[in-house]
């Protein structure tokens, strides 16, 4: 019997029969071929150790063009050598009887302009740079943030398009979903947000027009998939990317109740509590509970992550703040981190100078319990 009987309860999410309710949470690893930005073997061996019978996996945030990309080594789904690539990911999962969502992502004003050369400035809803931190060059190194190019509302419907293209591959790849990433200060929550959103046409000003954007490119991949497999992450209270708003309580409450309406497999949202970006802030514990002010404004499958332990996840599950739990760093360290829970036993710790960049070496070599010895 497991100490966390709520975390090993099946759960329906969307299309989705899971086993139980311990999510992989995405995680940026920057191990990509290059160039090309193409997955990788050794992704496939990566993801296929961290699938598990019924449990859903969410794929590292993943451009959906050049213009996208915001970290070097990152992959993409917009080219056939990218969605080869992902085949061989999705089948390493599936055969484990695992699902995995593809996570589709624009980065925004948090690129740089040599990632992508020939596209120029990143873009952003407004031209304003942020005013804190660094952003990653074509070459692992840390560059103040150039100001970026707004966005025309020419360009938009086009933007849209490399969406519904980058779904298109994700269902070519043989993924179960994909995730829509409006989180963490990059492009789409940057649009919703008013610190980085002073546009005075139809995707500026008030609520409704901020969230514009992320409903069309929503709807579009829900044209592409159907509601049931397509989820949303956001992260309400996030400062990664000197991202802010005024009214975060109206804002995202009026964004969920949207979401909810059409009726999507999920609503991922992070708690502020450890940084959304994989940084090495210790946790705040003081911080708001999103996972408590937001749940009641999405009627659908409510999915939270950051910073939990199994105690933790198990109570917020018990207290009805959230139907599944996401864990990111815990599934770098712990390939098998859903049975190390059922079994109660200790866990892995992460090695934070191999998170980003590399080879095997902190990122396929780390044991499961049968090779610890368990």
């Amino acid at each position: 019997m497991s100490n966390y009987p709520r975390l090993f309860s099946p759960l329906r999410v969307g299309a989705l029969a899971l086993k139980h309710r311990v999510v992989m949470a995405p995680l940026t690893r920057m191990r990509s071929e290059q160039p090309g930005d193409v997955p990788t073997d050794l992704m496939a061996t990566y993801y296929g150790q961290r699938a598990s019978e019924g449990g859903l996996i969410i794929s590292e945030a993943t451009q959906i063009s050049l213009q996208g990309k915001g970290y070097p080594g990152a992959p993409g789904i917009h080219s056939q050598e990218q969605v080869e690539g992902w085949k061989k990911i999705v089948q390493a999962v599936h055969a484990k009887g695992g699902f995995i969502f593809l996570q589709l992502w624009h980065v925004g004003r948090i690129s740089h302009s040599s990632l992508h050369p020939e596209e120029g400035l990143p873009v952003a809803p407004s031209a304003i740079a942020p005013s804190v931190g660094e952003t990653f060059d074509a070459h692992f190194g840390r560059v103040p943030f150039e100001t970026p190019r707004a966005l025309t509302l020419e360009e938009i419907p086009g933007l849209i398009a490399t969406y519904r293209q980058a779904a298109e591959n994700a269902k070519a790849a043989g993924f179960d979903g994909v995730e829509v990433h409006s989180a963490n200060g990059y492009l789409l929550e940057e649009f919703l947000e008013d610190r980085t959103n002073r546009r005075t046409d139809i995707y500026g000003g008030s609520i409704e027009n901020r969230a514009r954007l992320l409903f069309e490119v929503v709807d579009t991949a829900i044209d592409v998939w159907g509601k049931d497999r397509v989820g949303v992450r956001l992260s309400p209270y996030g400062t990664f990317g000197d991202i802010a708003d005024s009214d975060p309580v109206a804002l995202f409450t009026y964004v969920l109740k949207g979401l909810s309406e059409k009726g999507i497999a999920y609503a991922h949202v992070i708690e502020p509590r450890t940084s959304g970006s994989g940084g090495g802030a210790p946790t705040n514990h003081d911080a708001p509970r999103t996972a408590k002010i937001f749940r009641g404004a999405f009627q659908g499958v409510f999915l939270s992550t950051g910073g939990y332990t199994a105690e933790e996840a198990e109570e917020t599950l018990r207290d009805n703040y959230a139907d599944a739990i996401g864990f990111g760093r815990p599934f770098i360290a712990n390939p098998d981190l859903p049975e190390r829970f059922r079994r109660n036993t200790t866990l892995n710790a992460p090695d934070r100078s191999t998170f980003y960049g590399g080879t095997e070496k902190g990122y396929t070599d780390y044991p499961a319990i049968e090779a610890a010895g368990v």
